[in-house]
């Protein structure tokens, strides 16, 4: 699979992003999904624009959307929604009780608008990393609204949010399925201490928090239930690894770095869901190296007998940095030029077409 970046956050300074109008893919949709296929994806993670779409509460625009559905339904790919991806309304507090209604109210009028023009089963995202985002935006404060220390107040809310969007697009869609895409993370330390283990394995396990609370498993007064988890989707990058207090991070080739294939299996054992590699990446001239880690690391988890449903690429093409604008060499194609033609990073192409032949070869796909 295929991602394309699509923030719409408000970054240190203030400022709205919209990476997908700055990697214009709103304007060469159609163009970017037969990429895709022509090396073979025929799935893509891609987003709507909450900020475009309701400039007045209740009020929906879905023109900023368009391009998108009709180019997914052209070409016949298969598209996850993101129907949040750090973005929203610059008249909701996010911690207000308000944010939770207006958010499912969205997922009730994008479902009906994304029905009325394809019929295939729809998969939706409806919060993209409820961890990360709770903690850049509520605890650390580096994106909008730049709150500190509210964390945990803020992910709950968020899966209030979530609950209340699935709620509302199965009344509408009842086939319709859901991928919650979660940051796939390991803390270690070098302690030998007792106390700090303990503290280390305490934040380590805060990675399935969202996961727990969705299920009802943790804080149930949220209205968790399991039919609240469909499918699981993991974002895993080269750097969701560190140390317990430090936050030095351990990558590959350290004593304690875990394999990713371990991460995989324990995901697996606990929820018993289906799992698909929601985001992968790395930029410039690692790509090629770290996608056939992460292809190699996927396959022996097969052959343990935990099936993977995917592997997105993400980005699928480069994109201006959040905080910086610089120029992101992390995605398989480029910046469009005027005629939506991108240039493709070949070393990354040539191992992406080695693995397809290789699941060939042992019959993995049809």
């Amino acid at each position: 699979m295929g991602g394309f970046e699509c923030s719409t956050h408000r970054n240190r300074s203030g400022k709205r992003l919209d990476v997908i109008a700055a990697t214009r893919h709103d304007e060469f949709a159609e163009a970017d999904y037969e990429r895709l296929l022509s090396v073979g994806m025929k799935t893509a993670r891609d987003g709507i624009r909450w900020h475009l779409i309701e400039r007045e509460p209740f009020r929906y625009d879905f023109s900023s959307a368009v391009n998108q559905i009709r180019a997914a339904k052209k070409t016949g790919i298969q598209i996850i929604w993101d129907l949040f991806h750090y973005g929203y309304p610059d008249d909701l507090d996010i911690f207000g009780k308000d944010f939770p209604i207006r958010f499912a109210r969205l997922a009730e009028a994008f479902i009906e608008f994304l029905v009325s023009e394809n019929n295939a089963v729809p998969f939706i995202c409806p919060i993209n990393e409820i961890s990360f985002f709770s903690w850049a935006a509520g605890q650390v404060g580096w994106f909008h609204p730049f709150s500190r220390r509210r964390g945990d107040r803020l992910k709950r809310q968020l899966v209030r949010a979530s609950i209340a969007a699935i709620d509302r697009i199965r009344a509408i869609c009842p086939a319709a399925r859901f991928i919650q895409a979660e940051p796939a993370i390991h803390i270690s330390t070098a302690s030998k201490n007792p106390d700090v283990l303990a503290a280390t394995e305490e934040r380590r396990l805060t990675q399935f928090h969202t996961f727990d609370m969705l299920t009802g498993r943790r804080d149930p007064e949220l209205g968790g239930a399991e039919r609240y988890l469909d499918i699981i989707g993991l974002n895993y990058y080269f750097d969701n690894q560190w140390r317990h207090r430090s936050g030095r991070k351990v990558l590959r080739g350290h004593n304690s770095y875990r394999l990713f294939n371990f991460i995989l299996r324990e995901y697996a054992e606990r929820y018993r869901r289906p799992i698909v590699l929601a985001e992968t990446g790395i930029e410039n001239e690692a790509r090629a190296e770290w996608f056939r880690y992460i292809t190699d690391q996927v396959q022996i988890t097969e052959a343990g007998g935990v099936p993977v449903q995917g592997i997105c690429l993400y980005p699928i093409v480069n994109h201006p940095g959040w905080d910086d604008d610089r120029h992101c060499r992390n995605g398989l194609w480029d910046y469009a030029d005027e005629t939506g033609k991108r240039e493709i990073y070949v070393p990354l192409a040539e191992e992406i077409e080695k693995y397809r032949e290789n699941l060939k070869r042992f019959d993995f796909l049809s």
